[in-house]
């Protein structure tokens, strides 16, 4: 009798149910593909199909380890990357991802890479004005924040490209207590901006 074979997109990571059409008993078809090269395993369910680069199998990617690990719910990335790249971060190097989603919260490891998941609200589409209250909602976490280095920053960022009504209305709906404390402290917003709540 001929097994049924998955089929098995190059990059993709798979739960264990997932694989539940193919097999009655979807973990043990998992471990024969893995015995046979064809699954790598991840941990906490996961298994990866992973594309050929030219130096040999490429590893997953970040959006699609936590794709699968939140069974394809919403999520967005955010943390020091995210900040440093609007100029607005610190110099530390944060080892560790946030992932912002409404199912899960926790420190996880997936595929040799940690990840924090904070059930927590955001934007469908989060903006750079978002990404910006989300560092002043964190600076408390990040080991070498600077308050006033980070909120002169940021004043100049309004000043140059960032929308200062879209930052108001951001501080607004998704500002913690705090971050909205550091703005009116620090006099972030200028007089054309809206006051902040």
């Amino acid at each position: 009798m001929r097994r049924l074979e998955p089929p098995l997109e190059p990059g993709r990571v798979y739960r264990t149910k997932e694989l539940a059409a193919w097999a009655r008993n979807p973990f043990a078809l998992a471990m024969r593909l893995v015995d046979e090269g064809k699954l790598t395993r991840l941990g906490h369910g996961l298994y990866h199909h992973p594309a050929a680069g030219l130096l040999g199998p490429l590893p997953p990617s970040s959006e699609e380890l936590v794709r699968a690990f939140l069974g394809g719910r919403r999520f967005v990335f955010t943390g020091t990357s995210m900040w440093n790249r609007l100029g607005l971060g610190t110099t530390q190097a944060m080892t560790v991802t946030l992932v912002y989603n409404t199912e899960r919260s926790g420190r996880f490891t997936l595929g040799r890479r940690s990840f924090v998941f904070k059930r927590s609200r955001f934007p469908e589409s989060p903006t750079a004005e978002w990404f910006a209250v989300d560092l002043l909602n964190n600076l408390a976490l990040v080991p070498d924040a600077d308050p006033e280095r980070n909120l002169t920053a940021l004043r100049r960022r309004l000043a140059a490209d960032l929308d200062p009504g879209a930052f108001t209305a951001a501080l607004a709906a998704y500002g913690s207590r705090s971050a909205k404390a550091l703005v009116r402290r620090y006099h972030v917003l200028d007089d054309e901006a809206a006051p902040v709540a």
